[in-house]
């Protein structure tokens, strides 16, 4: 079962999503380099796409692993652990 979500930028293309954030916000990264990354908000009128830089972007990531952590939601955390790693480690 793939958890991926994908998502349409009108200038920058297929975004691929890092994960769900709080208060319908989720972070997206551009699908092929992983260099850009936007924090997409639904709001009533739509989507808002927002950059944000690699380093607030890794930040976010480790806030929700750490929400994720206290919840206890060890499937949700794995997962996420295992996308924090493949987005933010290089080998």
């Amino acid at each position: 079962m793939s958890l991926e979500a994908y998502l349409n930028h009108p200038t920058f293309g297929l975004l691929l999503m890092v994960c769900t954030l709080e208060d319908r916000r989720e972070l997206f990264t551009t699908l092929y380099a992983q260099r850009l990354f936007f924090l997409v908000r639904h709001l009533d009128t739509g989507l808002t796409f927002d950059p944000v830089t690699r380093g607030d972007a890794r930040s976010l990531v480790e806030s929700r692993i750490r929400h994720l952590r206290r919840q206890g939601d060890r499937d949700s955390l794995a997962r996420l652990q295992e996308v924090y790693q493949r987005t933010f480690h290089f080998h």
